[in-house]
This record gives structure tokens, C-alpha cells and sequence, in this order.
């Protein structure tokens, strides 16, 4: 195991790119930041930890691979080695995640979050205060709150979140995907093979145009062109455009 600190009197930009194992990030109160690496000695030798400015950098190298990150085949086959990552950094930092099959848990309160994989499943229980983008290849992903824009692709992974201040936008393929609150923007979903379910805040109009192939169509506030409220008083608008093939679509009202 290697142990990594950093004077980090402010918010930082954090950037992980791993192969395989586990990621944990959590923000914290203080002026100091920790990376822990753990697993095989060898790959552990092979992972560097430095700092460059306000940017925390942790990096594997090998052989170039998917999503342009490092890959060793030999070390991470089946029953081969793994690395853990744990990173503690200040409140309102921004977090950028890249791994072939990692799976990550996020605690805290973030800037922004970006996050690629395939194979691995991303757990935020952060409050994101701006935008979160997520992609994963065969990855369930579930975010909590995020106060701006929230994109996601996703093939073969669920993707929820619990939460959105902003506009969202989903493309999926053979994945669920659900957003129990919208309170204003657009939201533009489509799936393949896949449900969708959108929840829009008490409060705010809603505005509908959804279409299934071969799936159902649910609303508990009628699927036309002119908006309709949601709740009492006059709130912002939320537009929903949603298309699935082979999955349902339903719109809700949130609790």
C-alpha cells in the first residue's frame, strides 16, 4: 500500500484512470488531501500519485486500451490483481473518473463529476453542485443530487438519479433509466430495449412528447404539446422528449 499527501488549502480537481478494482472518493473539511493505493505490489509500482497545481492526478501504466485508459490484460484476467483507490479531497471539488471495470462510490459534496467505464457500477451519494456526466459500458450508475445538467449514455446499465436542477439528456441500450425529480429545462431520453421513467417536481408545468415502438405509454398528466401543472402555483416548465423501443415510458408526479 502507498499513502500520498497534498497541501490543498482549496478545492481540487481530481482525476483517477484505472484499470480494474475500486475507486472511493470522499470530500472532506481541512487543507489537506490523501490518496491511498492498495493491491498487487506490482501494481502498485505501476500507479503514480502526484499533484500538478490544483489537479490531483492518480494514473496506471500499460498498454493503451479502452476509452484510452491503461490496460494490462496479464495482470487483471480473470482471478488476477486489483487496485483500490481512496481519495479524500476538499468540499466542492471536481471529480473525473476513468476505468475498463472499476466500481466506485462517491460521498460528499462535488463541483462536477465526470465518469467513464465499462463494467463497473457508480454509487454518488455526493451532492453535485453544476453538472454530472456519466457513460458506462455494462454499469449501473445512481446519482443523488445534481444542481445543473446531467448527461448519461449507458449500454447494458441502469442508470437513476434521485434529483436533477437542470436539463437531462439519456441515450441507452438495453439499460433502465429513471429521474424521480425534474423541477425545470428539457429532458430528452431514448432508449433501446429499455424503460424510462421521469418524475417532475410538485410545482412546476410539464411539457410531453413520447413515443414507444413496441412498449407502453403511462402518464399521470396527459402526453400532449401544451403544458400542463403539476402541482399549485406557477412554476418553471420542464419539457420531456422521450422515445423507447421495446421498453415503456412513464412520466410521474415527485414526491
Amino acid at each position: 500500500m502507498s499513502e500520498h499527501r497534498f497541501p490543498t488549502p482549496r478545492p481540487v480537481e481530481l482525476r483517477v484512470t484505472i484499470p480494474a478494482g475500486d475507486i472511493d472518493v470522499e470530500t472532506v473539511d481541512g487543507d489537506e488531501s490523501v490518496v491511498t493505493i492498495d493491491g498487487d505490489e506490482r501494481l502498485v509500482e505501476q500507479t503514480t500519485v502526484e499533484q500538478r497545481g490544483d489537479t490531483i492526478v492518480v494514473d496506471f501504466h500499460g498498454k493503451r486500451g479502452l476509452f484510452g485508459i491503461s490496460v494490462s490484460i496479464g495482470d487483471f484476467s480473470l482471478g488476477g490483481g486489483r487496485l483500490t483507490v481512496r481519495a479524500s479531497v476538499p468540499h466542492a471539488s471536481v471529480v473525473k473518473l476513468a476505468s475498463a471495470s472499476a466500481d466506485t462510490t462517491v460521498l460528499g459534496r462535488l463541483d462536477s463529476l465526470e465518469s467513464k467505464t465499462a463494467s463497473g457500477d457508480l454509487r454518488v451519494h455526493a451532492e453535485i453542485e453544476r453538472h454530472a456526466i456519466v457513460k458506462t459500458v455494462s454499469g449501473d450508475a445512481s446519482l443523488a443530487v445534481v444542481g445543473g445538467d446531467v448527461r448519461v449514455q449507458t449500454v447494458s446499465g441502469d442508470v437513476t438519479v434521485r434529483s436533477v436542477g437542470g436539463s437531462f439528456a439519456a441515450k441507452s441500450i438495453s439499460g433502465d433509466v429513471r429521474v424521480e425529480s425534474l423541477r425545470e429545462g428539457h429532458a430528452e431520453i431514448t432508449s433501446v430495449s429499455g424503460d424510462i421513467d421521469v418524475g417532475i417536481a410538485p410545482g412546476s408545468s410539464i411539457d410531453v412528447d413520447a413515443n414507444s415502438v413496441s412498449g407502453e405509454l403511462s402518464s399521470e398528466v396527459p402526453l400532449a404539446s401544451t403544458p400542463e401543472l403539476v402541482g399549485e402555483g406557477d412554476g418553471p416548465t420542464v419539457v420531456v422528449r422521450g422515445k423507447t423501443v421495446s421498453g415503456d415510458f412513464h412520466v410521474f408526479r415527485a414526491a
